[in-house]
């Protein structure tokens, strides 16, 4: 299968894990792990691998092709992909996961590829960091990843009570810990996001960059930077050897042409109630994307400001968001 290849629309999820299926035996490999996960990988060059791990839902919602990321990523770059997928958030924490990348290790998988980018979001950030140790030298991005869900140390994390019983003490278990061993680690998070923020803040190393994204929770920042090709440009600048904090955050710049991050902005603004900001955002995304909603926050807001004998700034030519 090509990359201008996609799969049909309307698929069951068994009968889209069959043609997963058949897409690993004619092109590497696919693996059942357990009853919760499988292995999938894309054999092309030994340039690049890309590990990307996903649950099956996100990896058929999010992609127009209804393929795992690292098709869009991959095949039109020529790499090799691994996807781990996993029918349910299970922190990827099961013993077969586990034995699975041991057997990696042992048969030396990574050694292969001349660079390895691991990626993941949420969960699946947290498996990305957490099984990254086995490809030593690697680049992880990961979005706001949990460090770990160990009681004594996450106990103000009560999002995920099912995962309480889970052993994140064994192996590849305080994903911080285990981005030792990287090039180098990129978590990206929302500073906003109590929770994630407290999570980011496990993650700290000469190797490690955090990036601040004002979006939501993982699954709103992952659905924005997909959609924006920013996994793909990431993983480019990765490969390169040129991904750094300021070229994340240069990429990152298309988020500011990106209609539901702006939408999200917007939201903020008008929940902090700050008609002056609201103001100076709907100018700066007016000049750029004619959005009826932002024209009536734009009046309304400078209708209050001159209430309160307050006026906007001239509109400058590097005015932005």
């Amino acid at each position: 299968m090509g990359f201008d290849n996609a799969l049909p629309e309307g698929l069951t999820t068994g009968e889209w894990l069959e043609a997963i299926a058949e897409i690993g035996e004619e092109q590497g490999y696919y693996s059942e792990l357990d009853d919760n996960h499988a292995a999938l990988f894309v054999e092309r060059d030994q340039n690049v691998l890309f590990v990307a791990f996903e649950t099956v839902a996100s990896a058929r919602a999010q992609s127009e092709r209804r393929l795992p990321l690292a098709f869009d990523v991959c095949e039109s770059r020529g790499w090799s992909h691994l996807t781990l997928l996993s029918h349910r958030d299970t922190w990827f924490r099961n013993a077969e996961v586990i034995d699975f990348f041991d057997r990696m290790v042992d048969d030396a998988f990574f050694e292969e590829f001349d660079q390895v980018i691991f990626y993941g979001a949420g969960s699946c950030g947290y498996a990305a960091c957490a099984f990254s140790v086995a490809a030593p030298g690697s680049t992880v991005i990961a979005v706001a990843p949990q460090a770990t869900l160990t009681r004594p140390l996450t106990a103000w994390d009560d999002r995920f009570p099912a995962m309480r019983r889970s052993d994140f003490t064994t192996r590849y278990g305080y994903a911080p810990d285990m981005l030792d061993a990287a090039n180098q680690a990129f978590v990206i998070y929302d500073p906003e996001q109590p929770m994630d923020a407290m999570h980011a803040s496990h993650f700290e190393g000469r190797n490690i960059s955090r990036f601040r994204y004002r979006r939501g929770d993982a699954a709103a920042i992952d659905a924005d930077i997909r959609a924006l090709g920013l996994v793909s440009l990431m993983a480019d600048l990765a490969a390169r050897g040129t991904l750094s904090p300021a070229t994340l955050g240069t990429a990152f710049r298309l988020r500011k042409r990106h209609v539901p991050y702006l939408r999200a902005l917007l939201a903020r603004v008008l929940d902090e109630d700050r008609p002056y900001l609201t103001a100076i955002l709907c100018r700066a995304v007016l000049r750029s994307h004619e959005l009826p909603r932002f024209r009536q926050h734009l009046d309304r807001a400078v209708k209050r400001l001159e209430a309160d004998g307050r006026a906007l700034p001239r509109t400058t030519a590097r005015e932005a968001v």
